[in-house]
């Protein structure tokens, strides 16, 4: 089974990263693909929103060798998770002096081979963390808010991912932006849309993300927006993210 491992990126907090790492992985599992979640950020927000706050074992008891990686992976609706915590802090400090630090989760995936897709929900910044992922990765989605600040940071994102290319990864490419939370009453979400498909080499999904409420609730209930509120716009753009997704591979 080919495994692709796409790393979900956005250096700023409160993007939607995390809520499209959880509802497009639940998505690809309903369309019949065998998926694994990655929690890398050290705030633990992925597992948190699916009720998996505590877990005896974490990713970072994978970093340090005390455990492999399916001794920690944690079933949950039909898609695994490899839960995160706070002491990927530390992970992230030792790793600076290390010579190889690039490359750790790149050599912890390879256990992961049974699955469809690997998604990785990185921290938000471009952190030692986050060049993990994207060595480990052969794909990139930025999800990205309609403002007017993102655009610079959309621009610092496709930089890091050149130069990791250069250097580390010769198979990483970014697979598309997608649009999320977006508003289409608002005029300054249609230009900055606008904008991007006048000024950006990169594709931009055809398949945005409204903004739902009902998304914004899913975590308090530990679920995916798809196992919370199948009928709720939320759920329908992430199948249909998902079915578009799936006809570019």
């Amino acid at each position: 089974m080919k495994t692709t491992v796409v790393a979900v990126i956005n250096q700023k907090g409160g993007t939607g990263k995390t809520t499209t790492t959880i509802n497009l992985g639940s998505a690809l599992n309903k369309c019949g693909k065998k998926v694994l979640l990655i929690d890398l950020d050290p705030q633990s927000n992925l597992s948190y929103s699916l009720a998996i706050p505590n877990a005896d074992s974490t990713l970072a008891d994978v970093f340090l060798g005390t455990k492999n990686l399916n001794d920690i992976l944690i079933e949950k609706d039909g898609i695994w998770i490899a839960p995160g915590s706070n002491d990927l802090v530390d992970i992230e400090i030792s790793l600076v002096g290390e010579s190889n630090r690039e490359s750790f989760l790149k050599s912890i995936l390879s256990e992961a081979k049974d699955f469809d897709y690997v998604l990785i929900d990185c921290p938000p910044s471009l952190s030692v963390l986050t060049l993990n992922a994207l060595t480990a990765a052969q794909e990139v989605l930025i999800p990205l808010q309609m403002e007017v600040l993102t655009l610079q940071g959309l621009d610092q994102i496709t930089k890091t991912v050149a130069k990791v290319k250069k250097a580390f990864n010769s198979k990483l490419k970014i697979k598309g932006i997608v649009v999320v939370m977006f508003d289409i009453r608002r005029k300054l979400s249609l230009e900055v849309l606008q904008y991007l498909k006048d000024n950006v080499e990169e594709r931009i999904f055809d398949s945005h993300i409204r903004l739902n409420v009902k998304l914004a609730e899913a975590p308090s209930f530990g679920k995916s927006i798809l196992d919370y509120d199948a009928s709720s716009n939320g759920a329908k753009d992430y199948i249909a993210l998902a079915e578009e997704y799936l006809t570019l591979n």
